[in-house]
Order: structure tokens, then sequence, then C-alpha cells
């Protein structure tokens, strides 16, 4: 594909992103709602944690540690853009911006506001940063080659991304519209099948995804398709549902956005009441990880959730992994499962995630 014409947005920047958006779309054809949609130019999209909450108009999250553009949209045609050799990255030490200790300390404080009411479940994501000596884009283009249903990468200057999520945030196909949220995660198949706790900590995110959907849904039209349905990816078994429903007519691309995004399996329920509180809890913010990419064409969408993925820039390059609480969380389990989570990425980027001398 051809780069037409970009727009990049961050929080220092001048300007709503929900308007230079909005106004980015419709100048490209893709303004209005699906069916209305003409032409045969697609445009790529990438959320970060901060654009996720500018759309949505959620409390702005901690600053991303990497320069990362929180809102991408780029316009492409058909044609050979052409790129550059690859090569091997070279990575070094990866270090987290947390103890283990600590992570399961955070851990308790979800739990501790579960108790109290605030939340029924909250998303902690950890990080972790490595010093590299690669271009960025090799960096993203090695995690983008990890087998993966949203695999894919985009680059800007000085940074690139990363992407090798297994799962959907949203597609819209028609007048169809899907989200197909992942919560529960485990090596043990028969483990995560039996699991009371990853079943209820899945169950309430599906509910939490049927009314996003209803926001943008024919009234009574949102069904739960499939319900905890297990599949692999690279090693670790995911528990997964598809919700489904009808577009309502009048609905915009970006009307979808704000509704989905940032997506529940990420945050937790309620959502705003869970983004707050991750807020305080977290070591750093989350970037462009835990945000959405993907295309937007004539007549659709389809864009995955930013997990198992990185963002590089010219000296570091940045990762993020974590796991859904409820009140029946093991702290050193869930500690474990971010590990688990990270792990596939770290092996693509070096030898048992170790890097190499920088």
């Amino acid at each position: 594909m051809r780069e037409v014409e970009r727009l990049e947005w961050r929080p220092a920047d001048a300007g709503d992103p929900s308007a230079l958006l909005a106004d980015f779309l419709d100048a490209n054809g893709l303004g209005g709602p699906p069916s209305a949609q003409s032409g045969d130019v697609a445009v790529t999209v990438l959320l970060g944690a901060a654009g996720c909450a500018a759309l949505a108009g959620l409390p702005r999250p901690s600053p991303s540690p990497v320069d990362v553009p929180e809102l991408v949209a780029v316009a492409v045609s058909r044609g050979d853009a052409g790129e550059p050799a690859p090569r091997a990255p070279v990575v070094g030490e990866w270090r987290t911006s947390w103890t283990d200790g600590e992570h399961a300390d955070a851990v308790q404080q979800v739990r501790a506001a579960i108790v109290r009411g605030d939340v029924y479940q909250a998303n902690v994501v950890g990080h972790r940063s490595a010093p590299h000596r690669s271009h960025p884009y090799d960096i993203a283009r090695t995690v983008a080659a990890v087998p993966a249903a949203y695999g894919g990468l985009l680059a800007g200057e000085g940074w690139a991304v990363g992407c090798a999520s297994p799962e959907q945030l949203v597609r819209v196909t028609g007048s169809r519209i899907t989200t197909e949220p992942i919560k529960g995660t485990s090596r043990d198949r028969d483990r995560l099948r039996d699991s009371r706790k990853d079943r209820a900590e899945h169950v309430m995110i599906v509910d939490l995804e049927r009314n996003d959907l209803a926001r943008v849904a024919v009234t009574g039209s949102v069904q739960v398709e499939r319900l905890y349905a297990l599949q692999d990816w690279n090693g670790l078994w995911h528990a997964h549902s598809t919700v489904a429903a009808e577009l309502r007519p009048d609905a915009t691309v970006l009307d979808v956005l704000r509704a989905v995004a940032p997506g529940g399996s990420v945050t937790g329920a309620p959502k705003r009441a869970a983004v707050q509180l991750l807020a305080a809890l977290e070591p750093v913010g989350r970037g462009p990880s835990m945000g959405a990419f993907g295309f937007v064409w004539p007549g659709g969408m389809d864009l995955g959730l930013t997990i198992r993925t990185v963002a590089a820039d010219e000296d570091t390059v940045h990762l993020w992994a974590g796991g859904g609480i409820t009140w029946g969380s093991d702290p050193e389990q869930e500690v474990a499962e971010a590990h688990a989570k990270a792990a596939p990425v770290l092996r693509a980027l070096g030898p048992s995630g170790s890097g190499a001398a920088v």
C-alpha cells in the first residue's frame, strides 16, 4: 500500500482528536455511516491509551514512556510503497518498571477497591523496556511477524509500533458489527476451562461489551454468539467470545470508535471507574498499547486490540502486559500470567527474551 497522507496527534498538540479524526476520515470519503462510504482509499488507524480516552471522554491516563503519537491515521491507496531491507534487531537487557512484589501489591489494591464497591474488576498492566541498537522499524517488523490475527506495524519519524495481537476490538462488515473480547489466559487448557475465576472475569467483560455495542446497534439486535470458547496463541490458551449486533444505519466510524474504545478487556468494569483506578496504580502510562490498530475502508472496518504490542523509539523498546483482576485473583498467579503473556514477544526479540549486549 502507498501512503497518501497522514494525521498524527499527541496530548501536547492543539486540537480535539475526535474532531481531527472526523475531518481526516471525511476528507478521505470515510466520514459517514459505512453504508454511505465509497472510493478506493483506506485509512490505517492507531489509537493509544490516551487517544482512546480522548475519543471516549474518559479521564486522561498517565503519560506514555515513549514518544509515539496517541492518534495516527494514515490514508493509503493501492501501490508499492517499498520497504527497507530487513535486519535482525539487537535488543539489550529488559527491565520492568516495577518489581513482582509491587505488581502483586497493585493486584491487592484492586481487590480492596472491589470490596469497597468501586469496581467489579480492573485490568492491571505492567511495563518493561530495553535498550536497543536497531532501527525502530526492524523491531516492530520482528514482532509483527509473530503469527497473530491482528499482526502489523506502523512507523513514523523516530518511532515504530509492532503488534501481534490475537484479539479483535471491533469489526464492521456491511450492517454487521462484532467485538471478540479475550479474558482468561493460561498455559493449561483444562485449568482455564474449569476456572471459576476466569469464567466470572470473562462474563463480566462480555456483559460490558454488550452494552458498548448497544450504543451503536439497532435496538434489540445485540447477541452473544459464542461464549468462553478456548483458543491457542503461541503456547497460551485464551478464552474468547463473540458479541454481535446490527449497526444502526446512521452510526459513523467515529461513533463506533467512541463506543468500544478503550476495550473493556484492558480496562475493566465499570470502565470509567476502572480507568481512574488503574492510572493511579500502574507504574507508567500505556502508550500505544491497550488501544486499537487496524483499517477503515469504504463499507467496513477491522481493528485489533493492541495487546502483545511493542513501541520503539531510537534507543529504547517498550512492552506492556497484564491481566484482569477480580476478587478471586491470586496476586502471585496474576504476576505469573503477565510474564507469560509477554514471553512470546520477548522470545521474538532475543534468545529467551534476554536480548543481546547493547
